[in-house]
């Protein structure tokens, strides 16, 4: 609100600035010898006016015009912006309400899970499977704790994330969802110089970014259709492209789909059974974390042979830890 108000008040200065130069300019021009040496017309009237006063008095009506038009423009721009900051602090609540409504419900199945696994043997086949429950409870909670944290506007708490370890836990669990999809899902590999690459964001938030766009270009994929992962880097940052081959975003503009509760246009084709349209928000938490970390989530491309999301996050440590468990092998 006080940066709308500062720069209508900028602009509403550089205009009056603007008039008043004009005004010094004309007196200047009447003051030079041609015109102070015209001769009167029948109609004139003349008046005369001391140079320093009239400057003073054009100087102090523009600095009081200036005041009234910095006024102005704050008062408006907090009644502009009030319904806006009434959504996002509604939208901070219900996130802050539902995740600690959450909280307790998941630490009692992280708990119940924990117990589960101690009275399976290791040697019992199922005992995977428990294990991966506790460490998806596990992830729950902290997905759960990271969206109390974004609603109370926390900075992100500097955590940080290996980019291998994330890459082979996102082909695991979504390689479920897509074959319930009936979808061909293929994760990497990153580059070989890619190795051993640690992110700037935490765990935690790395998975929530792989996971939603993942499943969003999932569930946007027609039955048998292709949805790949692939991983760049440039020394500085690591961009992930997700890309599908389905009908692409139309309805709505690709900037847009980052918005809260935003949708486009659902696609109608036939026996597009595995395609579905979400509440719009799971784009729109990928885009908080990575602006919080310091990087960004775009839509590169879309049209009829599918879309390709990029997200781009910063790097802390990028290739020597691979090098370092290779010399030690």
């Amino acid at each position: 609100m006080i940066g709308i108000g500062l720069r209508v008040a900028v602009v509403s200065a550089a205009l009056v600035i603007t008039i008043i130069l004009l005004v010094v300019g004309y007196v200047l021009w009447q003051l030079t010898p041609g015109q102070l040496h015209e001769a009167p017309g029948p109609t004139d009237v003349h008046i005369t006016l001391d140079t320093v006063d009239l400057s003073i008095a054009v100087v102090g009506v523009g600095g009081l015009a200036i005041a009234l038009a910095g006024i102005a423009a704050w008062v408006i721009a907090r009644r502009a912006v009030r319904p806006i900051a009434e959504a996002a602090r509604m939208q901070r609540t219900f996130v802050a309400d539902a995740s600690h409504e959450l909280r307790t419900p998941l630490t009692v199945l992280h708990a119940r899970v924990q117990r589960l696994r101690m009275i399976t043997p290791a040697d019992d086949p199922r005992r995977a499977v428990v294990d991966e429950l506790q460490g998806d409870t596990r992830v729950l909670i902290d997905i759960v704790n990271d969206l109390l944290d974004a609603a109370a506007g926390a900075e992100s708490t500097g955590g940080v994330a290996e980019l291998d370890a994330a890459l082979v836990a996102l082909e695991r669990d979504m390689s479920v969802l897509a074959a319930e999809r009936h979808v061909h899902l293929a994760v990497g590999p990153a580059d070989p110089e890619l190795v051993g690459t640690v992110l700037a964001v935490s765990a935690t938030q790395l998975r929530r970014c792989l996971v939603a766009l993942t499943d969003n270009a999932i569930g946007h994929t027609l039955p048998d259709g292709n949805v790949s992962v692939q991983v760049h880097g440039d020394g500085t940052s690591v961009t992930f492209r997700v890309r599908d081959d389905g009908p692409g975003i139309t309805g709505i503009a690709s900037a847009r789909v980052f918005d809260r509760f935003a949708h486009g246009t659902p696609a109608t084709t036939a026996g597009a059974a595995g395609t579905r349209t979400g509440y719009g928000l799971g784009l729109a938490l990928v885009r908080d974390v990575a602006v919080r970390a310091g990087g960004d989530v775009t839509v590169e491309s879309t049209g009829d042979d599918g879309t390709v999301f990029a997200l781009r996050l910063p790097v802390v440590q990028s290739g020597g830890r691979g090098r370092d468990r290779e010399d030690r092998a």
